[in-house]
């Protein structure tokens, strides 16, 4: 140990040598080997050894059983016995160590009971514990220890105003900054190139362009001279605004000043033409790029891979993938899975998997995104049996399936009509607590009910409110849609109720499949009732509500009054369309009458819609029925110089 010198202390510290009392930190007396630690800190800084020191306090720090008041006493207490100049540096060496080793509570604790003892720290030492509680965001705690540092009397610097400047902007109190830079300004702190760098980046990122535009002004009236930084938060701004305009401004005006733009420049410029859609205009960016002597970025060749691969030119998007290893950047996880995704989307999987075998021999391993794009590629293309071994493969390298698995999956397995494999998916997926949503209960109601079984429907109906989890319009619309498929309009009708009880309004594609409902059950009345009611409840009616009811009076014979639907679709704008003019044509020709048959086609030639495929059908077998096969085959001859192809029924 050192050995100890009985030196006079500076003024500041010549109360602790006074007989009177002093005012102590609460805690106990500090045991001899943290007093011997605390003694060899002043002697290592009076020898300069900050390192040392530093070191040596951090392993005070993480002694166990000694608390940061302990540590504080000792070293007042071993103040005494060295030198002046090494005991205010040891309690500035405090804090910075406490704030390095993220203990911002025992930071802000030391300057506390160091305030206590009416020992001033250094600003410096102030503005580490400042900055490391903004780092945080414990901003309640910044201002409170701001205050403290204003009563203590410890004159500010223009780090001091950049730290606080940078606690408004975080904090959301833009508002106040003017006030505040009045108030340090009488101090004689004024703002300087990072002040105005802090504020316009927040002022933009709030979209408070014009503040941020301001600011820049007011730089060149101050003598600053605007950096790079300034100029790049107003940039990315004014994209965020879709104002490409201003963008573009200050971006010519950079190479006036003769600013040299840097990669983040062209890749926020890069970004937005890539998200507008505007591929000339990125890619002649990132060709400028290499005429200013820079080498695009990671997020450089992301913005293009992911622009193109969105769009399915996957020429496009492996031209960059491989330029980007020629500069030299290994594509990471991200790129690859953006390939990959596009590969899925253009449905060419296999491609997609030759990709994930590239990565994986590159030693970057897929994560669960790549593996839930891939598992979404083979159920689009229907390919389950691989989807489920990719599944299996997944979770035996490590990766643990999520919620977007389970439900892409038991999605695919539905679409199908493999319910009960999507139920065991369902059934597995509980077991790993991974909570299923409404999309998917929808999902597996829905496959229950396309195959026919409701009463698997109810079941997962019943797990699902058991569960907490409310049925929603589109549960609703599965099940009613179900039951009129079943000609059940009644137990539909229940259905409706209760989502109407639960502040749930029916939606067109409900209301269709009651009209529908109600037409299969030989009740036309009731539908043509329900539409009006339709329009009383404010839901317009489509073209698919008025064909349904069509149909429905076709079934019924009451051609007249499909034919006046039609006419009311008509005052109502509602655009017939093929399938109307069919059904019309089809509800004559099966009853012989001709004559209205062709009417309604040349009604539907007038409204610039032709005949397709099944109007001629229907047209020939109506001829051929009434024994007209000089029509029936002059029809057919029509179709096939029309391009169509009969099937073996023709």
């Amino acid at each position: 140990m050192a050995p100890r010198l009985r030196l006079q202390l500076p003024s500041r510290f010549s109360s602790l040598s006074r007989s009177q009392p002093q005012p102590q930190p609460r805690a106990s007396i500090p045991n001899s080997t943290t007093s011997s630690l605390a003694s060899l800190v002043h002697s290592l800084i009076r020898d300069r050894q900050i390192s040392n020191a530093q070191s040596l306090i951090l392993r005070i720090i993480r002694r166990g059983g000694v608390s940061t008041s302990e540590i504080v006493t000792s070293l007042i207490a071993t103040a005494t016995s060295t030198a002046g100049s090494s005991s205010i540096y040891a309690f500035d060496l405090l804090i910075r160590t406490y704030v390095q080793a993220r203990k911002l509570r025992e930071a802000t604790q030391v300057f506390r009971l160091l305030k206590c003892n009416n020992i001033r720290v250094s600003v410096n030492a102030c503005n580490s514990l400042l900055s490391g509680l903004v780092r945080l965001g414990w901003f309640q705690l910044v201002w409170e220890v701001y205050r403290e540092i204003v009563q203590f009397g410890v004159d500010f610097n223009s780090y001091t105003l950049n730290i606080m400047v940078n606690a408004l902007c975080k904090d959301g109190r833009l508002h106040q900054v003017d006030g505040f830079l009045v108030d340090m300004a009488k101090k004689g702190i004024l703002p300087d190139n990072v002040t105005y760098n802090t504020l316009i980046d927040a002022f933009c990122r709030n979209l408070q362009l014009d503040k941020g535009l301001e600011l820049l002004g007011l730089m060149k009236q101050k003598g600053l001279k605007p950096d790079l930084a300034a100029y790049n938060s107003l940039i990315n701004g004014f994209c965020k605004n879709k104002d490409i305009g201003r963008a573009e401004i200050l971006f010519d005006e950079i190479r006036e000043l003769r600013l040299s733009p840097n990669t983040s420049t062209f890749n926020i410029l890069m970004g937005f033409y890539c998200n507008i859609g505007d591929s000339d205009k990125a890619i002649n960016l990132y060709k400028e790029i290499f005429q200013y002597g820079l080498v695009p970025d990671m997020v450089s060749f992301s913005n293009l891979i992911n622009f193109f691969a969105k769009r399915g030119d996957m020429k496009r998007t492996l031209i960059y993938y491989k330029e980007m290893k020629r500069v030299g950047l290994p594509p990471d996880v991200v790129i690859y899975t953006m390939i990959i995704r596009g590969f899925c989307n253009v449905g060419a999987v296999n491609k997609a998997i030759e990709m994930r075998h590239e990565m994986t021999m590159h030693g970057i391993p897929p994560d669960i995104v790549t593996y839930n794009t891939i598992l979404n590629g083979f159920c689009r293309k229907r390919m389950l049996t691989d989807a489920r071994q990719m599944f299996d493969e997944m979770v035996e390298r490590g990766v643990s399936p999520d919620f977007c698995s389970f439900t892409t999956l038991i999605h695919g397995f539905c679409q199908v009509g493999r319910v009960d494999e999507a139920l065991n998916l369902f059934d597995r997926m509980l077991q790993l607590f991974i909570k299923p949503d409404i999309v998917t209960y929808n999902t597996l109601i829905d496959g229950s009910c396309r195959e026919g079984d409701l009463t698997k429907a109810s079941n997962l109906w019943e797990h699902m409110s058991a569960h907490g989890i409310s049925p929603n319009q589109v549960t609703y619309g599965v099940l009613i849609n179900s039951h009129c498929e079943k000609g059940q309009v009644k137990e539909a009708l229940g259905f409706v109720d209760e989502m109407v009880q639960n502040g749930i309004s029916p939606n067109i594609v409900i209301y269709n499949s009651l009209v529908k409902g109600y037409c299969r059950s030989g009740n036309t009345q009731k539908a043509k009732e329900l539409l009006e009611k339709m329009q009383d409840e404010n839901v317009i009616p489509d073209i698919i509500t008025h064909n349904t009811i069509i149909n429905g009076y076709i079934k019924e014979e009451r051609h007249s009054e499909a034919l006046d639907l039609l006419k009311k679709m008509e005052r109502e704008w509602v655009e017939p369309d093929i399938i109307t003019y069919n059904l019309l044509i089809s509800g004559f020709s099966e009853h012989g009458r001709m004559e209205d048959a062709d009417r309604v086609l040349k009604k539907m030639v007038s409204k610039g819609i032709q005949p397709d495929k099944a109007t001629y059908k229907i047209l020939m077998e109506g001829y051929a029925g009434c024994g007209n096969l000089k029509e029936s085959l002059k029809l057919h001859e029509e179709m096939l110089q029309r391009g169509f192809v009969p099937d073996d029924k023709f």
